[in-house]
């Protein structure tokens, strides 16, 4: 990690090593449209997630009540799970190197997905891309959003950051 940050350093134009941007944390988040109906939902989803992620998902409610949804303040709505320390970086190689170029007619990710801050967001609308879950045997498909939390200042030095460990960003044309 050293040599990748003395790189990013110089690239930046950074003179302190302590502003060199690294990644902070990765949040998983899935959400689960159809719990009012299906209280097990949740549970199926906890499971798949701790499957993807290795770490036990917490569940997450809902802040305030919508009529339209029939949801109500304090339901269950989603699962979701914060990575930290080495599991955030296996988890960040195994996306990199495995997940994503397992995807149909991949031909990288998006660089609009930038927050401002230096914060990256990627969608997957299914959870089967990866390798953890057995296709066979799954009976409802979830999507869920995966946020890569950088120290970074702004999108620019995110980016360098995001392509120094390996990212696979689309080409520009």
């Amino acid at each position: 990690m050293s040599q990748t940050q003395n790189e990013l350093q110089q690239k930046l134009n950074i003179k302190n090593v302590m502003a060199v941007p690294k990644i902070s944390k990765i949040v998983v988040n899935m959400g689960v449209k159809d719990v009012v109906q299906d209280k097990k939902n949740i549970e199926r989803a906890a499971v798949i997630l701790s499957q993807i992620t290795g770490q036990k998902p917490k569940i997450t409610s809902a802040k305030k009540s919508i009529a339209t949804f029939k949801l109500r303040e304090g339901d269950q709505i989603g699962v979701m799970v914060t990575l930290r320390g080495k599991r955030m970086h296996d988890f960040f190689t195994k996306l990199t190197s495995i997940v994503l170029p397992r995807l149909r007619d991949f031909r990288g990710v998006s660089k609009k997905q930038f927050d401002g801050h230096g914060n990256y967001t990627l969608g997957f609308s299914e959870h089967t891309v990866f390798p953890e879950i057995d296709p066979g045997k799954v009976e409802k498909v979830f999507g869920f959003e995966v946020v890569i939390v950088t120290t970074a200042r702004d999108n620019k030095e995110g980016l360098a950051l995001l392509e120094m460990l390996g990212m696979p960003f689309m080409k520009s044309v």
